[in-house]
């Protein structure tokens, strides 16, 4: 039911629990399915019973197939939020390696080559992108409390070298200033990656946006992403190429990041196996929904931990 402005009306616990059971689905024990609903919000969930609804040729309808039970939507709740925590946890040893290497190969160019765009690669010369970057990084400086800020304040006027500023910054500046790097810095960086530049930056493109969804408690599962990555030509990565899913779903997000746990040598590459083997048995939804085949944990040496 709808107000006179639109806005859905609003319903007691209670009552999301009669609409969901008018719907065909089972909802179990009342009582948990009230504790439940009490802790996670009723539209959150809606995401992960999407896939129960039933589908006809206009879209979703709003009933669900015979068989669905809250029970399972919360067992899929619950793995993606095990999903989630893995990959945020995956990703910091990443975006820490990173910034080193790139601070390192930019500091080779100018200690302070981060504040000045003529000693910086092309992308760099478009002075409102840059001004925006920079704006965003002296913005981070004057904010921070680092003792590692606070003793160049002291003891350099505040001038951060670049290996030292890109502590300062998140995953999106990062991005940026890789890209504003000059070519040679960009390729000695992809080339530990096992990577060309312009698939990292591709590629740091599309992490920053799992990395936020994750920040942020989205969810993960059934998810198909805005980004997909630039993928070296079939036979110069063998392991990306034994790799059989849609790029840009959640398993194709997972694989870059298994790739580049691999390659830079950091992290905990049996971490995201050991959690995706934990996808939870549930009638009609199987991890395909992911983007995964049948037989990812073996297809791939990058799985296979």
């Amino acid at each position: 039911m709808f107000l006179d402005n639109g806005v859905k009306e609003y319903k007691s616990y209670d009552e999301q629990i009669d609409l969901l059971s008018e719907r065909g689905m089972d909802v179990g024990d009342r009582d948990t399915a009230l504790a439940t609903l009490q802790r996670v919000n009723y539209y959150r969930l809606s995401g992960y019973w999407y896939p129960f609804r039933k589908q006809s040729k206009t879209g979703r309808e709003d009933d669900f197939y015979t068989g669905t039970r809250l029970s399972d939507v919360i067992a899929l709740y619950d793995f993606d939020a095990r999903l989630r925590a893995a990959t945020f946890s995956v990703l910091t040893p990443i975006e820490l390696a990173i910034r080193a290497l790139l601070g390192h190969e930019l500091g080779r160019v100018d200690p302070c080559a981060h504040l000045d765009p003529g000693k910086l690669g092309p992308t760099a010369r478009n002075e409102s992108v840059y001004r925006r970057w920079l704006d965003g990084y002296e913005f981070e400086l004057r904010q921070s409390r680092e003792d590692f800020v606070a003793h160049h304040h002291a003891k350099c006027g505040g001038v951060l070298p670049v290996w030292a500023a890109i502590e300062l910054l998140d995953w999106g500046r990062l991005t940026r200033l890789y890209g504003f790097a000059p070519r040679g810095v960009q390729n000695t960086v992809a080339d530990v990656c096992g990577l060309t530049a312009p698939q990292l930056t591709s590629w740091l493109k599309a992490l920053n946006i799992v990395r936020n969804i994750c920040a942020h408690h989205g969810r993960l599962f059934n998810r198909v992403h805005t980004l997909s990555p630039k993928l070296p030509p079939v036979g110069r990565q063998p392991d990306l190429d034994a790799v059989a899913t849609d790029w840009s779903r959640t398993f194709g997000q997972l694989t870059m990041i298994q790739f580049l746990l691999d390659r830079l040598r950091v992290g905990r590459p049996t971490f995201l196996p050991t959690v995706l083997k934990t996808f939870p048995s549930v009638p009609t939804i199987p991890i395909t929904h992911v983007g995964a085949s049948s037989d990812w944990s073996s297809a791939s040496r990058l799985w296979n931990r």
